[in-house]
């Protein structure tokens, strides 16, 4: 009965020792936020406390989870009344891989949360196929070694101590090498006591498994308890919400979006455009007759890897980061109110380029097999542009070579094409040389006397952050260093551009793929990482800024109106030169939001939790859901479902489906 005793022991103090690192790495986040917290929180306070609390009760799940099956050796051990030394080395080299992994995805959350104000989750999996290139991002990045550092310490300093308290118990049950101890003589009344603790240790497991006594098991909601986004989520564990996000992806019910039922979301989604449909093409379909003759014009459209709007000092950024942007924001066909429709770069190029909004964190563009599309780049084709599209990394990356050159892509240029010298991470080369590379192509094609359409998508401003020898920086601090050699690197192009013969009868557009975080967080989704510049540039366009709401869906409506090209419109874009949108929505991860200039509505599919906000202040203000709020919640619902059943359903190309 003592030996049992003492496994027992050895199991709590191990579980104990786990929960006091998972709590240190709470710690570490708290101290990396601690900027971005409401005034009344701040250590030691009730919220913060709160927040600690919780974060101790996910932690304790995860335990759980991991103290499973060493109890039931445990136990099972203890009925039998043998103990072999493989036991205890088995336990703890079970503890010392599944904790390294809950460390792991404590510390990696932390740079996490400060660049997408989001907890670890499945969104991660987008990165799993691109093993050298993740890699590289997370090594090439000198920011990251202290987070590195966080994990490869705890996971260190627990190895020992597992390793001390796994010596301690061998010696407490007298084992040796592949010894074999008995038990003394096991009464019946020891026998029952054991049964009986047992027992009660499973049933505290399964408890701390479920995380509750109710009916369902805990989730991520049980962590919010506050309007302030920082707070809620450091009452989570990142390795549970990783591991909850992606089994609820796993499940059939949740491949597919259902916010509402896919035959009125399409119906409501045709009176929310003004679309009568196209029989044999989709029921929001229309053709597109413009006034006048085509104009022939180039188009050349950059987009500018995690470029949010705050860092603008159009915007209200004091730090002078973007001379080049606001410059060209002034001379531009501009929109104040512009956002991208998710958070990742796929989701930016697919919403730009063909006009469908993105389903959270999903992305469209991966899969063996290839979806088809109509959008910007099919129809310039169409109408005989020569189109091309310049990566600074890999083609396969998100599957673009494959996609891209499915739908309306004729060329493909990408680090395959570049020298390896220029090569400056895993992500490729950086901003400056794609665009002197890009430079002479477009000269040549432009000397061939066709029309073309070149879409450039810049990197630098995503970790691992590079700047080249040449560049002098103003500031000191590396988030906002890059974001100033991004803009240079684009001042330069456009000013050589400028000098091409081609540059008066081409169309420039420039925006943000998606945008990051800018400050403290203000709401459940900041609008920081959706807020991003849209400005088109050229000769004959009069400057001026539209201050209606428009999301990236609206891009390509939006240039081929300006080009004046027919076509068949299958998407759910908007002619921002003809019409507006009452509203703008848009998703990240699995948040999706919808904002005007007086309400903002945010829906949290994970935590099945709405939260609402005026900005009647300038800023979001949580109150009570209303009228207006609901109003925004019809808006964005139905077309984010009309989404996702078109999709399904493949009616996603200007042509007659085949039946």
């Amino acid at each position: 009965m003592k030996k049992f005793s003492k496994v027992l022991a050895y199991l709590l103090g191990v579980h104990a020792t786990a929960l006091l690192i998972l709590t240190v790495f709470r710690l570490l986040f708290f101290a990396a936020v601690a900027g971005q917290l409401p005034s009344d929180a701040g250590f030691g306070s009730g919220p913060c406390l709160t927040a600690f609390l919780r974060g101790v009760w996910f932690d304790n799940v995860i335990g759980c989870y991991v103290m499973a099956l060493p109890l039931l050796f445990a136990i099972v051990a203890a009925q039998t009344g043998r103990w072999r030394s493989w036991m205890i080395r088995s336990m703890g080299v079970w503890f010392g891989v599944f904790y390294a992994l809950a460390f792991m995805a404590s510390a990696a959350n932390i740079p996490y949360f400060l660049y997408f104000t989001k907890t670890l989750n499945a969104s991660i999996w987008n990165w799993a196929g691109y093993g050298t290139t993740t890699a590289g991002m997370l090594l090439g990045e000198t920011s990251y070694y202290l987070y590195i550092f966080y994990f490869a310490a705890a996971t260190a300093v627990f190895s020992c101590l597992l390793r001390l308290y796994g010596k301690r118990l061998r010696r407490a049950l007298a084992l040796s090498g592949k010894a074999v101890v008995r038990h003394d003589r096991i009464t019946v009344r020891h026998r029952l006591y054991m049964i009986m603790c047992s027992a009660v240790l499973a049933a505290l497991c399964f408890v701390g498994i479920r995380g509750r006594l109710g009916y369902n098991p805990i989730k991520v909601s049980a962590a919010y308890f506050s309007t302030s986004p920082v707070l809620n989520n450091m009452g989570l564990n990142p390795m549970f919400c990783l591991l909850a996000s992606s089994f609820d992806g796993l499940r059939p019910e949740n491949k597919t979006l259902r916010l509402m039922d896919g035959d009125e979301a399409v119906s409501r989604t045709r009176l929310l455009l003004g679309r009568e449909g196209i029989d044999g093409i989709s029921p929001i379909a229309r053709r597109v007759v413009p006034e006048g003759a085509p104009t022939h014009q180039n188009v050349v459209m950059i987009i500018m890897e995690s470029m949010s709007a705050k860092l603008m000092a159009h915007f209200g950024n004091k730090k002078h980061l973007t001379p080049c942007l606001d410059s060209l924001y002034g001379r531009s066909l501009s929109f104040a109110n512009f956002y991208s429709s998710g958070n990742h770069t796929n989701h930016g190029l697919y919403a730009t380029l063909y006009s469908f909004p993105s389903i959270m964190f999903r992305n469209a563009m991966k899969g063996s097999d290839i979806p088809v599309y109509s959008g910007l780049p099919t129809v310039l084709k169409d109408n005989g542009y020569t189109t091309m599209f310049f990566m600074t990394h890999e083609s396969q990356y998100d599957n673009m070579n494959a996609f891209f050159r499915t739908n309306g892509y004729d060329e493909i240029y990408a680090q395959e094409n570049y020298p390896p010298e220029k090569v400056a991470n895993n992500f490729g080369v950086q901003d400056d040389y794609l665009f002197s590379y890009a430079l002479p192509v477009l000269r040549r094609q432009a000397a061939a006397g066709r029309p073309f359409f070149a879409t450039l998508l810049t990197i630098s401003n995503h970790p691992p952050y590079v700047l080249p020898e040449w560049f002098r920086p103003r500031s000191n601090r590396p988030e906002e260093q890059i974001v100033e050699y991004a803009d240079r690197a684009l001042a330069d192009f456009m000013a050589a551009a400028a000098r091409e013969p081609w540059a008066d009868n081409t169309i420039f557009v420039i925006l943000g793929d998606h945008g990051k975080a800018v400050g403290p967080p203000d709401c459940e989704l900041p609008e920081a990482q959706n807020h991003v510049p849209f400005m088109i540039y050229g000769k004959g366009i009069v400057p001026q800024e539209r201050t209606d709401f428009a999301v990236q869906v609206d891009v390509a409506p939006t240039l081929l109106s300006m080009l004046r090209l027919p076509y068949v419109q299958n998407n759910f874009g908007v002619d921002l030169t003809r019409e507006q949108r009452p509203a703008a929505f848009y998703t990240a991860d699995k948040t999706i939001a919808a904002r005007n200039d007086r309400h903002l509505y945010v829906y949290n599919a994970e935590v099945d939790k709405e939260f609402c906000y005026d900005l009647h202040a300038g800023r979001p203000v949580p109150v009570s859901l209303s009228a207006a709020h609901e109003e925004l919640k019809s808006y964005v619902f139905p077309l984010l479902q009309a989404t996702e059943h078109l999709v399904q359903q493949g009616m996603t190309t200007d042509k007659p489906r085949q039946h």
